[in-house]
C-alpha cells in the first residue's frame, strides 16, 4: 500500500497555487484591478517553497516576499494600469454629448422643460435657470431622457 506523505514544503506550494488561482478568479468576476497582484505575490512566493522546501526561515521568507511584492505592486502598478485603461475609455452615445454646446431652441425655465438642438438632434432639457431661445448652453449630464443644461460661460 502506497501513503502519501507531504512536507511543509510541498503543502506550501499547494497553498500558494490555491492562492494564485482563487486572486486570479476574484479578479476575473471583479475586474478592479486589485486582487491579481496578490496572484504576482503568490507566484513568487510559490516558487521560493518549490526552491527551498522545508529549510530553516523558507516559511518566512515566502510570507515576507508574498506582502511585500503584493502590497508594492498593488500600491505601483495598479494606479498606473488605472491610468492606461481610463484613457482608453471612449464615451458612446449620448455620454459624449456631456461638456458640448446646443442651441435653445424651446424656452427652458426653471419650472419647465424646453428643447435645446445639439449635433443636429432635438432633445428635451432642464435647466436652473430661464433660457431663451437662440442662447448658447453647455450641456451638463443627462438625466432619463432629458439634457441637464446650464448658459454657456
Amino acid at each position: 500500500m502506497y501513503t502519501l506523505s507531504l512536507t511543509l514544503g510541498d503543502i506550501m506550494v499547494i497553498v500558494w497555487f490555491a492562492i494564485i488561482i482563487f486572486a486570479a478568479a476574484i479578479e476575473a468576476l471583479s475586474m478592479d484591478l486589485t486582487s491579481i497582484w496578490f496572484s504576482g505575490g503568490a507566484l513568487l512566493a510559490l516558487i521560493i517553497a518549490a526552491i527551498f522546501g522545508d529549510r530553516p526561515g523558507s516559511m518566512v521568507a515566502q510570507i515576507v516576499v508574498f506582502i511585500v511584492t503584493s502590497g508594492a505592486m498593488l500600491i505601483v502598478l495598479r494606479p498606473i494600469l488605472q491610468r492606461h485603461l481610463k484613457k482608453n475609455d471612449v464615451r458612446t452615445n449620448a455620454d459624449s454629448l456631456v461638456g458640448k454646446t446646443a442651441i435653445v431652441l424651446k424656452r427652458i425655465t426653471p419650472d419647465d422643460r424646453g428643447e435645446v438642438r445639439i449635433e443636429g438632434k432635438i432633445w428635451s432639457a432642464v435647466a436652473n435657470e430661464t433660457l431663451e431661445p437662440e442662447a448658447k448652453v453647455e450641456v451638463l449630464a443627462i438625466s432619463g431622457v432629458k439634457l441637464v443644461v446650464r448658459k454657456f460661460q
